[in-house]
């Protein structure tokens, strides 16, 4: 399972040049990733809602390749800062309030995992469904690993830990930040892991 970079992720040979195709991808791509945030569920007592931004985002690595899709994550974290409400529950917290809240680990874990599907793609893993989930597992991981981290740390510099309920803070954390989330994002890494390989088979077959 040689991880060689000698190919091209399926938005790269669906635009191949820079220009306003590529422009196009990324606006199109930083659009998808806001509305895609707006899709969510609530899971009291988390204050980090299911959204389908995780699917959104390793979809979109996967797609574009590490160099469009961290230009399309660049922009929508950008958007983000500068005050668009274009993450999940940032209705009444915007900007940098937002980012350096609860949710700002799984913000820097959307930047890393993109990247990783994005070279994952590159190498041609986004052909092959069990090499795509693999992929799409690692890019989960790199999500919840800062977002954990970061959670953590609002727990315990906030106060929030409730001894009553939980063992430990870093249990909190992980009741907050993991366990609710787990079924539905198997869910969209399958469907996701299954999309990509796909896609590049119609891509084939419309080519001839």
């Amino acid at each position: 399972m040689a991880f060689a970079m000698t190919d091209r992720a399926l938005a790269e040979r669906i635009a191949p040049r820079a220009g306003l195709a590529q422009a196009a991808l990324v606006a199109l791509g930083v659009a998808l990733l806001a509305v895609s945030a707006k899709v969510q569920v609530p899971v009291w007592p988390s204050p980090v809602p299911v959204t389908m931004g995780t699917f959104a985002v390793l979809g979109l690595g996967a797609a574009y390749g590490p160099r469009l899709g961290l230009a399309t994550i660049l922009g929508y974290m950008g958007l983000g800062a500068l005050g668009a409400d274009v993450f999940a529950g940032s209705g009444s917290v915007q900007g940098l309030a937002y980012m350096t809240g609860s949710t700002g680990g799984y913000l820097l874990g959307y930047v890393l995992a993109t990247l990783a599907l994005g070279l994952a793609a590159r190498a041609g893993w986004d052909r092959s469904v069990g090499r795509m989930a693999l992929a799409m597992l690692v890019g989960n991981a790199l999500i919840y690993l800062p977002g954990v981290l970061w959670l953590h740390h609002v727990i315990v510099a906030g106060g929030l830990f409730d001894a009553g309920k939980y063992a430990s803070d870093w249990a909190q954390a992980l009741a907050w930040g993991v366990t609710p989330y787990l079924v539905g994002d198997a869910m969209k890494l399958a469907l996701a892991a299954l999309l990509l390989p796909g896609a590049w088979a119609l891509l084939r077959r419309i080519r001839g």
